[in-house]
């Protein structure tokens, strides 16, 4: 199955996954968003069925047989906080509150400002012009109802992103195992072929043939000795060792200038007193610059300079590669890197993704495009650690 197909693929499940967490989530706002408001119409009633009882009891004896009942609908409310007061702010009665804060005039006072930003007071009216107000706020229960839903959100949230991490753990480790597998087996399908090469140039070399075309044959069996061994690399840890960076950069434009056209130019722009040693695994890094070397001629359409900078940096060693050709676009600079991305009608795709993974995987350095300007060209950028004891 194509690279991008199996990407619009996840990218399509984790876009549906996304719209049913969000709808889920918008969901349970609006339908918690409809209790509260429904909560809070049924605790006004409440206090305004309070409220009553308490004028009515005001307006009535002792003696009447309404009393009991009236004194029964005020001690029912058991979960409204309230507060009865008179025009001096004096408590004359509350239900649901902390008496011993309520002695605190500071926090009564905050209380009642509180209670008046949340509900409108109601008054009971005394006769004579005399006045009480009743005080009341929302419910324990309706108050932790209105930050569930943020609580609700948070949760779905977190389960979003661990899902998320999981799945791209998920598919990481798929990916490690494909590269794994990939390796062994075409490390195991050009070990054979190899093999009998090797006995074929042994043969040949008793016959006394032509010594140039015995030559190039053997220049070509060693070349497939070394990208079997390369391959055989990957999945295992190398071992690192200081070498010549310079040499190496060398060899490679060296075997480049005999595979690809006159008309490609290589330029190893280097201080010629300078000389870097670097701890790496040789046959892997020539392998990453050999793959942002095809990269650059594929960039320049075969035609054009590629230019190799190496530069000090104290701790770190500088390697650019840049090409003069269509450049990438800022939003490409990271997909470029990704298994399947490729613009030819050929290939896999997995050049850039295998050099990326060498170096900051194998080598604990960085590989990224450094700078890319469309119809002028790119830069891509390898940073190497100058001493073996970098960080784990």
């Amino acid at each position: 199955m194509n690279g991008y197909v199996i990407k619009a693929i996840n990218m399509r499940w984790k876009f549906l996954l996304f719209l049913l967490a969000v709808a889920i989530g918008l969901s349970s706002l609006l339908y918690t968003g409809k209790l509260i408001r429904e909560l809070k119409k049924e605790e006004r009633k409440k206090v305004e069925l309070w409220a009553k009882a308490t004028q009515q009891l005001i307006d009535i004896d002792a003696s009447s047989s309404n009393f009991d009942f009236l004194f029964e609908i005020i001690e029912n409310n058991t979960t409204v906080p309230v507060l009865l007061i008179n025009e001096d702010s004096t408590i004359v009665s509350s239900r649901n509150m902390d008496e011993k804060k309520l002695k605190n005039h500071a926090y009564l006072f905050k209380q009642l400002r509180k209670m008046g930003k949340e509900h409108p007071p109601m008054e009971i009216s005394l006769g004579n012009g005399i006045k009480n107000l009743i005080y009341y706020k929302d419910s324990t229960v309706l108050t932790k109802l209105k930050y569930f839903p943020y609580v609700q959100l948070s949760v779905i949230i977190l389960f979003i992103l661990v899902a998320y991490l999981a799945f791209s753990a998920a598919r990481r480790s798929e990916q490690n195992k494909l590269w794994l597998g990939l390796s062994r087996e075409t490390a195991h399908q050009l070990g054979t072929p190899t093999s009998s090469l090797l006995a074929w140039l042994e043969i040949l070399k008793g016959r006394e043939q032509d010594p140039d075309l015995v030559r190039e044959l053997e220049k070509d069996i060693k070349r497939l000795e070394k990208i079997t061994e390369r391959f055989s690399k990957i999945g295992s840890k190398p071992v690192l060792e200081p070498t010549d960076l310079n040499q190496i950069i060398r060899n490679v434009i060296q075997y480049m200038n005999r595979r690809t056209s006159e008309k490609i130019v290589f330029r190893l722009n280097i201080d010629p007193r300078e000389s870097f040693s670097v701890p790496m695994n040789a046959e892997l890094f020539e392998w990453v610059i050999e793959n942002l070397c095809k990269n650059a001629v594929d960039a320049m359409k075969g035609k054009g300079t590629i230019d190799i900078n190496i530069t000090d940096n104290t701790q770190f060693v500088y390697i650019d590669v840049q090409d003069y050709g269509m450049g990438i676009p800022k939003s490409k600079y990271k997909t470029v890197f990704k298994p399947g991305y490729t613009t030819k009608d050929r290939g896999w795709g997995l050049g850039l993704s295998l050099s990326k993974r060498i170096i900051e995987e194998y080598h604990r350095g960085r590989l990224f495009i450094n700078n890319s300007e469309l119809r002028k060209g790119t830069v891509f950028r390898i940073v190497l650690h100058k001493k073996v004891n970098f960080p784990a």
